[in-house]
């Protein structure tokens, strides 16, 4: 294989896909008080939601340098590689896009691509998954980033949020609209398409779902689904069980979201990253 597939840890890709594509992942970091994790290395998934109700101060997450990425390049080139596509999540959500550009632009051992997925989790993770299946059939990157482009459009994120109060804490949300949604017991939805977060409110958890399920009906039926949670598993088996329809011949995955995108979206957070098909 002489294209290989670079992303970071937000994509949420389960481990066996990872490793059976050969996809290098590079780990955001989370500083929790002291302490500085690598998102997916040195903290599991189960141990960041126990400890986040309770955590003072705030949660934060940073994005790597240049210099991490290049380190990553290195070795990905040690390994044989010819070329590199790095894809990331949404620079309207991260630097990290942009720390894989400056790396890109200094590197010169062979020429890196870096593409702006627009999506975050599994909205990402499925388009790194199409590239890494693409590169390991003998693919070239123009070939491979020519699919990515025609996917991107197609590729959606809709979650609903049990509470405000994470974006409040995170800085993501003015205080004064947080506490405002907190007073009414709003439901905060997320809505994300080509590098564009929109924001929803509804009343009650109810109401989320049901919003949920009308956007599917609107985007569906899918080439590609999952469910994607933060720390509630039992829930998202049921949403799971209430999307089949959607993607009626395939495997629809549930996948607990990273700690780096839980620290912003809370616990609570339940819905759909997918691919929808053609029309």
């Amino acid at each position: 294989m002489t294209v290989r597939i670079i992303t970071d840890s937000t994509c949420d890709l389960p481990r066996k896909m990872i490793e059976e594509h050969n996809i290098d992942v590079l780990p955001l970091h989370i500083n929790m008080g002291s302490e500085t994790f690598f998102d997916g290395v040195s903290i599991t998934k189960e141990e960041f939601y126990s400890r986040l109700p309770n955590h003072d101060p705030t949660p934060s997450t940073a994005a790597p340098g240049p210099e991490v990425f290049i380190q990553h390049f290195d070795k990905l080139v040690e390994q044989g590689a010819k070329e590199i596509v790095s894809i990331h999540i949404s620079e309207n959500l991260s630097a990290t896009v942009n720390s894989a550009r400056l790396a890109a632009k200094k590197f010169t051992k062979v020429p890196v691509t870096v593409l702006d997925s627009g999506q975050l989790s599994l909205g990402l993770g499925f388009l790194v998954l199409r590239a890494a299946e693409m590169a390991q059939a003998g693919e070239k990157t123009d070939a491979i980033l020519a699919n990515l482009r025609s996917l991107m459009p197609r590729s959606y994120v809709f979650a609903a949020l049990d509470t405000l109060e994470y974006l409040r804490r995170s800085g993501r949300m003015h205080i004064a609209v947080a506490r405002f949604g907190e007073l009414l017991r709003l439901k905060p939805l997320v809505y994300m398409h080509n590098g564009k977060a929109d924001a929803h409110r509804v009343r009650t958890r109810q109401k989320a779902i049901a919003r949920l399920f009308e956007w599917m009906d609107r985007h569906g039926p899918f080439e590609q689904l999952a469910v994607v949670h933060a720390g509630v598993q039992e829930r998202a088996e049921e949403l799971r069980e209430q999307a089949r329809k959607y993607l009626p011949e395939g495997e629809i995955l549930i996948q607990q979201i990273t700690p780096v995108l839980g620290t912003n979206l809370g616990i609570g957070a339940l819905g759909f990253a997918g691919i929808a098909k053609e029309k």
